[in-house]
């Protein structure tokens, strides 16, 4: 099979596209005959070295959508040529609170779907949404998973709410704005760039600011008084902000921290207002489920940036650090023969 493999820890030019050996199912697991993979941010951290227990050689990849190519022999549930999605989250286990320690995501350190084939567990393998065309499906899983436990599982939105999305552009940061709007919330978003904002207004996004002017916190309050609930994977400087525009009894959830920690958080910002902070990662398979349903019903199509060539993956995730992109970028898989 034709595949991106890295290494060594490095940059966008450690992926190379070579010929490899054909994935074997075992028992419980499949072979997904690849159609689209796309692109997330933790493909160029795990790259990097930027995560604990990231191997090298590995095949990156999360996202993956295409058909049931072969089948471990005790696998029922799936048919050969099922058109499938993936769920890249591996072994969550049987708390819904919490993932097990054995938890880790497709891409590194198990091989991922910048290939033509990808081995996973036949329980993380779903039926695609058939509203959905091969390059959208490959962009929601990921993201979808992230956005729908961020929002629901542990932001607990109810309809009405108001809600804050720092720095929309990117693929969960889309599909949460996505989501939220199709719940019948109020969403508001900041971004640096002012075509991202108008973008986003389009999505159904209520208001935004540009986080670059320095008054972003008083024209987001002109336009809002208040957020139940804010989704952050920014963190740094900022995020002080952030409890500064929460309502009293408000919760933050956040998922990441892409401009590093918090520090000289005003403590009693956070207790006098009542204000919950909820972690979250990724998400549990009844959450996949889930959140497959929630899409289908509001026929939620992912927002897709771009397209580059399987080959070509390296150039992609330097498009991607570079943070131009509104959405997600594909990576279209050859044809296998």
């Amino acid at each position: 099979m034709k595949a991106i493999i890295v290494r060594e820890m490095g940059g966008p030019e450690k992926l190379l596209y070579e010929d490899l050996p054909n994935p074997v199912p075992g028992p419980g697991e499949v072979v997904v005959l690849l159609k689209a993979a796309s692109l997330n941010h933790r493909d160029v951290y795990a790259r990097s070295g930027l995560y604990p227990g990231v191997k090298f050689p590995s095949i990156p990849g999360s996202d993956g959508t295409g058909t049931v190519y072969m089948a471990g022999p005790d696998v029922k549930a799936l048919t050969i040529g099922q058109e499938v999605i993936i769920n890249p989250a591996l072994n969550w286990g049987p708390n819904p609170r919490f993932y097990a320690a054995d938890f880790n995501i497709l891409g590194n350190p198990t091989n991922g779907t910048y290939a033509q084939l990808v081995k996973v567990p036949a329980e993380n393998v779903f039926p695609k949404p058939s509203y959905l065309a091969w390059s959208d499906a490959a962009a929601l899983p990921l993201g979808g998973l992230t956005a729908y436990r961020a929002l629901f599982t542990r932001g607990e939105l109810a309809q009405g709410e108001t809600v804050l999305i720092p720095g929309i552009g990117g693929g969960v940061a889309t599909l949460l704005l996505q989501m939220a709007v199709a719940a019948k919330s109020r969403v508001f978003v900041t971004s640096s760039s002012d075509d991202k904002l108008a973008r986003a207004m389009q999505l159904g996004a209520e208001g935004g600011v540009n986080y670059r002017d320095p008054q972003w916190v008083k024209q987001l309050r002109a336009l809002c008084s208040g957020f139940d609930l804010t989704i952050d994977s920014v963190g740094g400087p900022t995020f002080n902000n952030l409890v500064t525009l929460a309502k009293p009894g408000s919760r933050i959830v956040v998922f990441g921290a892409t401009t590093g920690p918090v520090n000289n958080l005003v403590m009693p910002r956070l207790f006098f207002k009542q204000i919950d902070i909820r972690g979250t990662t990724m998400g549990s398979p009844s959450d996949f489920e889930a959140m497959l349903m929630f899409c289908q019903a509001h026929k939620i199509c992912p927002v897709v940036d771009r397209h580059f060539a399987l080959e070509d993956a390296g150039i992609a995730q330097k498009t991607m650090e570079e943070g131009t992109q509104f959405g997600k970028i594909i990576l279209d898989i050859p044809p296998y023969s």
